[in-house]
C-alpha cells in the first residue's frame, strides 16, 4: 500500500512541475484526461524505481562537492535525477519530456521535492510513515 503511495504522490509532484513548467510534460498520451492521468501514474512509478535505486549511489559519490556547495548540489542531483526519468521513458509509448537541463529541470526538481515534502508531510498517516 505505501509503494502504491508513493507512486501516486510521485505523479502528483511530477504534475504540478509540469502544470508550472511548460518545458516539462508527458508526451504520446492525446488529449484524454484519463490516459494523461496514467501517464502520470507510469512516469511516478519510473520516477521512483531511480529515486530508489540510482540516486543513492549518485548521492554518496556526490558527497564531497554537496559538502562544498552546502547542500546546493542536491537540487543538480535531483534535476539529473529528472532526466534520467525522461531518458528512460523515451523508449515507451507515453514519455516524460524534460526540455532543457538548467532551467526546466532544475527548477523541476525544487517544484518536485517542496510538493512531494507537503504532500509527504500532510498525506502519509504515521502508520505509512518509516521509522
Amino acid at each position: 500500500m505505501r509503494i502504491l503511495l508513493a507512486i501516486v504522490l510521485n505523479a502528483c509532484a511530477l504534475g504540478a512541475a509540469a502544470l508550472l513548467l511548460p518545458g516539462i510534460g508527458v508526451q504520446g498520451v492525446g488529449d484524454e484526461i484519463g490516459m494523461t492521468l496514467l501517464a502520470y501514474l507510469f512516469v511516478g512509478a519510473v520516477f521512483g524505481i531511480i529515486n530508489a535505486v540510482i540516486k543513492p549511489v549518485l548521492s554518496l559519490l556526490a558527497m564531497p562537492i554537496t559538502c562544498l556547495t552546502l547542500g546546493l548540489f542536491a537540487v543538480v542531483i535531483n534535476a539529473a535525477m529528472l532526466m534520467l526519468t525522461a531518458w528512460v521513458t523515451s523508449f515507451f509509448p507515453m514519455s516524460f519530456v524534460v526540455d532543457s537541463f538548467f532551467w526546466d529541470a532544475i527548477l523541476g526538481a525544487v517544484i518536485v521535492a517542496v510538493v512531494s515534502a507537503l504532500l509527504n508531510r500532510f498525506l502519509m498517516t504515521p502508520a505509512a510513515r518509516p521509522a
